[in-house]
This record gives structure tokens, sequence and C-alpha cells, in this order.
């Protein structure tokens, strides 16, 4: 018996799904790196805010160090929106990397049992094909031993016939001889 279009139907579905949910995935894994480039360039803007406010001590204070501050404080609010939504979107890659990976095995699942239902009907096939061969030597034999017994039967038949000739042969030869 065949894999039933329904369990076909229902592995067309799960990897579909699969795909789905690995797309969704690789969405919110781009935006989690997007947002980690952010932080890391916010980190980099403070740094240079900060280089500029202190090299700018020996020099014309006003300008530069202002601008340093300013830039620090500017990277230091954008880093600290950037931080709860990386947070945000940690759990959220989490929890869609979890979902994928159900799918996943449900796939799989799906997978094993078409795949076993395929090899328990080519061992069905194979034991029929066997069971046809294991009938026709049978039939052979038996028509082989029929044909024998048949031969025999009527070898036994002649030998019957011929025995009461024999004995009639037999018995006019001792009369002759005495």
């Amino acid at each position: 018996m065949a894999v039933s279009p329904a369990l076909r139907r229902l592995l067309r579905i799960r990897d579909l799904e699969e795909e789905q949910h690995r797309l969704i995935l690789e969405l919110a894994s781009g935006e989690l790196c997007r947002l980690e480039n952010a932080l890391a360039a916010a980190t980099a803007r403070r740094r240079r805010g900060r280089e500029l406010a202190h090299s700018s001590e020996g020099s014309d204070p006003s300008i530069d160090r202002r601008a340093g501050i300013v830039e620090t404080g500017a990277a230091h609010r954008h880093m600290t929106v950037l931080s709860p939504r990386i947070a945000s979107a940690q759990e959220v890659a989490a929890r869609l990397r979890e979902e994928f990976l159900e799918k996943r095995v449900e796939r799989r699942q799906s997978e094993t049992l078409i795949e076993a239902k395929e090899a328990q009907d080519a061992i069905d096939v194979a034991r029929r094909s066997q069971q046809t061969l294991d009938e026709w030597y049978r039939s052979r034999v038996y028509r082989s031993q029929s044909r024998l017994n048949a031969g025999a039967h009527d070898f036994t038949m002649e030998t019957s016939a011929n025995s009461p000739r024999d004995e009639k042969h037999l018995d006019s030869e001792e009369t002759d001889q005495s």
C-alpha cells in the first residue's frame, strides 16, 4: 500500500511552515544585527566624543570640548534607547528560533513517517514477490512429481498387466521342462 496523499500533503505543509519560520527568524536576526551594529556605532561615537573633549583641554576648550560633551551625551542617549530594544530583539529571536526548530522537528517527523511507510511497502513487495516465486517453484515441483507419479503409475499398470502373462508363461515353461 503506497504512502497516502494525506501524508504527502502533511509533509508539504510542514515544509512550507518550516520555510516561513526560517524566513521570519532571518528577519528577526537581521533586525537584531542591525540594532547591535547601531549600538556599536553609538559606542564608537561616544568614544570619539570623549576623545574630542579630552584632546581639547590644551587648546581652545570651549568649542571642541562642548562638541565632545554633546557628542558623548547624544551617544549615551542613543545607547540607552538601543539597549532595551536589543534585549527585546534577542528575546524575540530566541522565541522565533525555538518555533523554527519545532517546525523542523515536525517536518522531520513527517519525513520519518513517510520513509517508514515506504520501507514497509518495500518489505511487503519483496515478501509478495518471494511468495510468488515460492508458489511457482512448489507448483513446478508438484507438476514434476505428478508426472513422475503418473509415469510410475503407468509402469506399475504395465507391470501388473504383464504379470499374469508372465505367470502363464512361467507355468507353460515349467510344464514344458517336465
